[in-house]
């Protein structure tokens, strides 16, 4: 019988042994089968157990574990009660899609691997995964062979990324090697007045400085209007500024407007100005037949930013940017170092040479597990039901009388209100602290609605119709 010395056990105490294994394989699938099943009687936002959570504040850093079975149980007992159930089909808050089932397991694997999607050596199954998945993602809009991307953390740091991607290739200096003080003139970049936060935040990161993002006025419809865009073009221009680069959107947050992307990317093309689209929310609604032509001109951008972790329902994180010439996505972010010796391999992709990041985890793994399980068919019917959910919520608050919707409805955002009514705030604030449902607020034309965003294959009619319903009549007593 071989006898374990000191080092040994040290090195085996990190490990679980078969029983702690099969425990927490066991717990693992109870807990998750029990979710699942309860999610219709969970509360949308959790009554907050103060003590609870102070309890967890307060805990020391432990000397000692408390082994497999203790830490279900506090699972169970401290961390579920006090998290927001986004899963809940009457989440309808953001756009926030509940994880599809297989992710829970392709995360569990994907932390098991614990691949370092930098460079291919760390990870080459990982390389070709990711770029797979890229490959499938730009197929949607028809992009080139010359295009190429990356997963990322979601849609805000793809809008990043493509933003210097973008001052890379239109600067007229080599900005890498003298930097945003060696432009002659400020560099300007356009955007609607609906456009993400996002946007202005990356130009304030990247040192553009947000007096030099246009926000642009939008049509009755809420998308940016193309006149107004060439004019401040125009403008600037004049005025010695350097305009670079617009910002279009497939799905504002708000309301889902669509901007008019032939259009810009024709006024884009004789500008010669980069066109990047952020179709975080709505560009994936391509896969829905009835919309997929007013989304397929998303593949006339220089670079579009996707968010899997949205109508793929992967969990978070797992955002994607792709870009019609991959070489130029490498320009913004190559650097060579005499430390990482990453040979170069036709079939392989050295992820750190295509954005900020050395240290990446395995993020496509849970979208290429979804996709492989589910098919891309099983996501259209999903994309398909909840645009009819959509639809009939319109339906419905349009037959009221005392209801008005304050936006066309282009995707699954819809915005109304009680007509007469400038602020729902306490209607909102009623629905949440009963458990009937989740929804925001939306500011539109000085006025404070309510928004439904449906991203939930979970969420049938009887849903919308218990929250409407619930809806007139805290509007009756108000």
């Amino acid at each position: 019988m071989t006898t374990l010395n000191l080092d040994d056990k040290r090195r085996r105490s990190l490990n679980l042994s078969d029983q702690e294994l099969a425990t927490a394989g066991s717990l693992t699938c109870g807990l998750l089968r029990h979710f699942e099943r309860s999610l219709g009687e969970r509360p949308v936002m959790p009554t907050l157990n103060r003590g609870q959570l102070r309890e967890l504040f307060d805990t020391p850093f432990p000397e000692l574990g408390v082994g497999v079975e203790r830490l279900f149980h506090d699972i169970k007992e401290k961390i579920l009660p006090n998290c927001t159930t986004v899963a809940h089909p009457r989440f309808l808050a953001y756009v926030l899609g509940p994880p599809n089932g297989i992710s829970p397991f392709a995360e569990a694997i994907a932390a098991a691997l614990n691949q370092n999607c930098n460079f291919w050596q760390l990870s080459p199954a990982a390389s070709v995964i990711e770029q797979k998945v890229v490959s499938w993602l730009a197929s949607l809009f028809a992009y080139p062979a010359t295009a190429g991307g990356i997963i990322t953390s979601g849609g805000s740091m793809a809008n990043l990324m493509a933003l210097s991607t973008a001052m890379h290739d239109k600067a007229p200096v080599d900005l890498r090697t003298a930097g945003l003080s060696a432009v002659p003139a400020p560099l300007v970049v356009y955007t609607s007045t609906e456009a993400h936060r996002s946007i202005e935040k990356a130009a304030a990161i990247l040192g553009l400085g947000l007096n030099n993002v246009r926000k642009v006025p939008v049509d009755s419809d809420f998308r940016l209007r193309i006149d107004l865009l060439e004019r401040a073009i125009e403008n600037d221009r004049k005025s010695s500024l350097i305009p670079f680069c617009v910002v279009a959107a497939a799905g504002t947050v708000n309301t889902g407007a669509i901007d008019p992307l032939d259009e810009i990317a024709e006024l884009c093309q004789r500008e010669n100005l980069w066109l990047h689209v952020d179709g975080a929310y709505g560009a994936l609604f391509i896969l829905s037949n009835r919309i997929k032509d007013q989304l397929f001109s998303c593949g006339r951008a220089d670079s579009i930013s996707l968010d899997p972790h949205k109508l793929l329902f992967a969990p978070l994180e797992a955002g994607c940017l792709i870009v019609r010439h991959q070489q130029k996505l490498r320009k913004a972010f190559h650097f060579a170092s005499s430390y990482l010796t990453a040979e170069d391999d036709p079939a392989l992709v050295n992820f750190l040479e295509y954005g900020p990041q050395l240290s990446r985890g395995f993020k496509a793994f849970k979208i290429w597990c979804s996709l492989q399980t589910f098919g891309i068919q099983a996501f259209r019917t999903a994309a398909e039901h909840m645009l009819d959910i959509s639809e009939y919520m319109a339906q419905r608050i349009t037959a009221e009388p005392s209801l008005e919707l304050l936006a066309p409805v282009r995707l699954s955002a819809v915005c109304f209100g009680f007509k007469g009514s400038t602020s729902n705030t306490a209607i909102l604030a009623k629905l949440v602290d009963e458990g009937t449902a989740l929804l925001g607020p939306v500011h539109i034309a000085g006025r404070i609605g309510i928004r439904a965003c449906i991203t939930n294959y979970r969420t049938t009619r009887s849903d919308i119709d218990l929250i409407l319903d619930r809806l007139l009549q805290l509007g009756e007593c108000s």
